[in-house]
């Protein structure tokens, strides 16, 4: 599996998740949004279908009956992801149910960095797991980083 860590220097996790689910969505995949805060959640809910005028992320909320079918399902740590390969973790904690996944993009800023080390050093006696560290430049550009 790969975990792709973003280190948010300069976006906030408002204008990040949004662009990292436009690509899983048009790549034809689904997404699973997890954290532990049901406000952010809430929050997260209503940014993907009002971030753009012109457009939406189809997405819904675990615990419906149409949960497997959602593109992009937000959803708190214990709840089931549906059918997604792709999971987003969005409140700066690493959770290893993120490694039952194809890909997962962790999200973590200069509060949860330490947490964001944790995670890194952990996964990196796993060799089922490709690391990659991602960080902003100045201009708000991901760069690949050591």
């Amino acid at each position: 599996m790969r975990a792709d860590f973003y280190h948010l220097t300069q976006l906030p996790l408002e204008r990040v998740l949004p662009a990292i689910c436009e690509r899983v969505h048009a790549q034809g995949e689904r997404m699973s949004i997890v954290a532990e805060d049901e406000g952010l959640l809430n929050r997260l809910d209503q940014l993907l279908w009002t971030y753009k005028a012109e457009s939406f992320l189809p997405h819904g909320r675990a615990g419906g009956e149409h949960d497997a079918a959602q593109p992009i399902l937000l959803a708190l740590p214990d709840q089931p992801t549906g059918e997604a390969r792709n999971i987003a973790l969005v409140d700066g904690v690493w959770r290893d149910l993120a490694l039952g996944f194809d890909r997962a993009f962790y999200l973590f800023d200069e509060v949860t960095i330490d947490g964001a080390r944790a995670a890194w050093r952990a996964l990196a006696g796993n060799d089922n797991v490709e690391r990659h560290y991602w960080k902003q430049d100045e201009e708000g550009r991901w760069r690949e980083g050591p």
